[in-house]
């Protein structure tokens, strides 16, 4: 194994060894602790300046936090240079955990994402919804309708999509809605059953067809009966109920149908769960994703209209992901991309308060040092120790000098407040960490989209 130089600085060097020490006995190391106290506020410059050879080792790894070119350090040392962990204790994990995912980000499920209120907006105002959801991760865009009356722009509506390169679905049983849509050139209708059926001979495109309303299994192997008479291609669709309304049956259904249609296509509506349960959607569509990766799934609907559902298209494309790697090469989806753990942090390692205690110690300055474990928020510097879990307590027992003093260290305590208040990990002047929150923006250009899985 390649032997690594740990570069760090004065208060960190001891806890530094320490951590090396318990770690794999195959590591092979030595440490270089260079004239500054905190390892962090050094950069490339400094590097190069107090550190005149690479020490007998292959590679050299420098604080997460060391600012600059490190490019520099490579040419004078001559050996590769990486960057470690923001944090010390996230070291054994980055040694531990570290491992190439090949072939992660496949998937078989497509996301059908609905703009609900499509038949209320413009053709510009569609768009630019169409893009965002695009950014996300769907495959195809479905124009919303009302439940009673018709969609007057949709042939408009349809014909912008198309010219825009989107793949277009239409949500609606109005049968003089499906037609326009149809010569305007939709890939999909959601959806028919005995009610509209007749309509689907006279269209070009894939029809989703659904059980009878109430009427349950059998009245859904007749409708497919009917459309395999007519060699009208279809997408199969049990429809999944919200919970306390027949969501378990709904799930047996998915089941029943896969086992009698293997290779059938099939679509599963996952909006009654994530719009209409009291709970943050993350969780819900990393399970329905397990769902429908396991029942070989090939579409799912999707929305984002109520508030807790922001984000739930962009969190099923994570999921997607996530699933079909650990069905793939049955594992179980842990440890292998972290994005949908949102609210909550990834395992996660804190200093103790007697190691807190010892770096104190080393401490010649006034300047606070803020850490948080998971039950308590520690302040020091060379004159001062507390350990509180009330950070407006903390902050009234600091000597506090100036008003930009007094702002950054009330921006410190309340992060730290926050952190543990929902168990996440804090570390001084880092933004938490939100999973794919942190690294996502859905105000990208179309074409711009980025993965914001972060591997291991």
């Amino acid at each position: 194994m390649p032997r690594c130089l740990f570069v760090t600085g004065k208060l960190a060097g001891p806890f530094l060894r320490k951590i090396l020490q318990r770690m794999k006995p195959d590591l092979q190391y030595e440490c270089a602790v260079l004239p500054i106290s905190v390892a962090a506020l050094m950069d490339a410059r400094f590097v190069v300046k107090h550190l005149d050879s690479a020490m007998g080792c292959d590679t050299v790894m420098i604080p997460g936090l060391c600012s600059g070119d490190p490019g520099i350090i490579r040419d004078k040392l001559g050996v590769e240079v990486i960057s470690g962990p923001r944090c010390l204790k996230d070291l054994p994990a980055y040694f531990g955990k570290e491992r190439s995912l090949e072939g992660y980000g496949d998937h078989k499920v497509k996301i059908v994402a609905e703009i609900a209120d499509a038949y209320r907006l413009g053709p510009e105002a569609i768009r630019e919804r169409a893009a965002y959801y695009k950014s996300c991760g769907a495959d195809i865009i479905d124009l919303g309708c009302p439940v009673e009356g018709g969609f007057p722009g949709v042939e408009d509506a349809v014909t912008s999509l198309k010219k825009s390169g989107y793949t277009v679905s239409l949500d609606t049983f109005n049968e003089n809605d499906i037609l326009k849509a149809d010569r305007a050139g939709v890939d999909l209708i959601l959806s028919v059953n005995s009610r509209n059926l007749a309509v689907a001979r006279r269209l070009h495109c894939k029809v989703v067809v659904i059980p009878d309303f109430e009427r349950g299994l059998e009245s859904l192997e007749r409708n497919i009966a009917r459309l395999e008479g007519w060699g009208i291609p279809y997408i199969i669709d049990p429809v999944l109920q919200p919970v306390g309304f027949g969501f378990t049956g709904s799930v047996g259904d998915l089941i029943a149908v896969r086992r009698k249609h293997p290779r059938a296509e099939m679509l599963m509506g996952i909006g009654n769960l994530t719009e209409l349960t009291d709970a943050d959607t993350t969780g819900i569509n990393a399970v329905m994703a397990a769902l429908a990766t396991e029942l070989d799934i090939d579409y799912v609907l999707t929305t984002e209209v109520i508030s807790w559902a922001r984000g739930a298209v962009r969190e099923f494309d994570v999921a997607r992901n996530l699933m079909h790697y650990a069905c793939r090469n049955r594992m179980p989806p842990k440890h292998i991309d972290d994005s949908l753990i949102t609210v909550k942090d990834p395992p996660f390692e804190t200093y103790s308060e007697e190691e807190l205690r010892g770096m104190q110690a080393e401490v010649r300055d006034r300047n606070y040092r803020i850490f948080a474990d998971r039950d308590s928020v520690y302040v020091f510097n060379n004159r001062t120790f507390i350990k509180d879990s009330d950070v407006r307590s903390i902050f009234g027992r600091l000597d506090v000098r100036d008003a930009a003093e007094a702002f950054y260290l009330g921006r410190e305590l309340e992060k730290a407040s926050l952190a543990l208040k929902l168990g996440k990990k804090y570390v001084q002047e880092q933004d938490l960490r939100w999973g794919y929150l942190s690294e996502w923006n859905p105000h990208r250009r179309d074409g711009e989209r980025r993965g914001s899985q972060r591997i291991l």
